[in-house]
């Protein structure tokens, strides 16, 4: 960090101190032990403006404690089916690690469907894998490579992306502008990979509304990208789809089990440690339970509405507009 940096974290320091107390428990849970690395997420999410930045990080506490997101690790989504349902229609999982020790998250964009439950349980699935991931995986990492690790790398899968998209972008929107607002520079990257000419058109209109910082952070690979992610992690963290050209759901895995598979040991960790810590209440596990109710920002409008007209050209004209795109696959 440069000279300017460090200033606006020790004048954030002092800002951060004058909170209140409720605050100040749930801020440990964000920032696990590395303060002034968490405090530095903010300020670049607000062009290093100190004050916009204890703004942002008051109303994230505040969403926190509103929402009781600190025990949303003891809330399991049950039954299992359910949760089965969850993860073959909400395609997320983690193939592994860069050599750097980032953790590789896996998304299935153009093939996830959100048609197994509601909303809130789809929300409430995703916040659970950003808590895991923050309060569990990356201080584990940390501690194993001697250094702080708090940011991941997300591969976007585009296949099977169509205009049937244009039903589920509010609840991207708003899982996306949850992310935004409350996990804010938790992603290093996001590669983007297997993406047809309608994620081209989407993704020029789009771009020019994304902040630079943002923008620099996409790179679309080309093909499903095997040869560029290979250059930071080992064949073995490598996304089902980017070494066979696409993505599955759990019920249509071909070559073992893919990351988004509730099968999928990751997946299994994480409903087994949601599961445990429910259980040490006191409590024996419930066989139905209500979707755990998280209260939704206002999303990006402007965005949205962009992807939503570009979504409304090609079904306008039944794709006859498209042109051809020869798009290099991976065997």
């Amino acid at each position: 960090m440069g000279v300017v940096s460090e200033e606006a974290i020790d004048g954030f320091l002092e800002l951060i101190d004058q909170v209140e107390e409720p605050l100040k428990k749930t801020f440990e849970n964000v920032h696990q032990g590395y303060l002034r690395e968490h405090l530095s997420r903010f300020l670049k999410a607000r062009d290093w403006n100190v004050c916009k930045a204890k703004t942002m990080l008051v109303e994230c506490l505040r969403w926190r404690v509103d929402n009781e997101i600190d025990s949303i690790l003891s809330k399991p989504i049950v039954p299992s089916e359910l949760y089965r349902g969850v993860r073959d229609s909400q395609l997320i999982g983690m193939s592994g690690y860069t050599r750097e020790g980032l953790p590789v998250f896996a998304i299935g964009v153009g093939l996830s469907t959100f048609n197994k439950a509601s909303v809130h349980y789809y929300v409430q699935s995703h916040i659970q894998i950003n808590e895991y991931r923050d309060r569990v995986l990356l201080p584990s990492m940390s501690k194993k490579n001697g250094r702080p690790i708090t940011t991941c790398v997300k591969v976007l899968d585009m296949t099977g992306l169509k205009l049937s998209a244009l039903s589920q972008i509010k609840l991207v929107t708003i899982i996306s502008t949850i992310d935004d607002l409350n996990y804010p520079e938790k992603t290093n990257t996001y590669y983007v990979v297997n993406a047809p000419y309608i994620f081209s058109a989407c993704w020029k209109a789009v771009k020019p509304l994304l902040q630079e910082r943002t923008r620099k952070k996409v790179h679309v690979l080309s093909g499903c990208g095997r040869d560029e992610l290979l250059k930071i992690m080992d064949i073995t963290s490598l996304p089902h789809f980017c070494r066979r050209g696409g993505s599955s759901g759990s019920s249509h895995h071909t070559e073992g089990v893919d990351c988004f598979s509730f099968d999928h040991p990751f997946h299994q960790q994480l409903y087994n440690y949601v599961k445990h810590h429910y259980e040490t209440q006191g409590q024996a596990e419930p066989s139905k339970q209500g979707s755990f109710h998280v209260g939704f920002p206002e999303p990006e409008a402007e965005i949205a509405k962009t992807i939503e007209s570009e979504l409304h050209k090609f079904e306008n004209c039944n794709g006859l507009c498209q042109p051809a795109y020869d798009r290099k696959g991976c065997p």
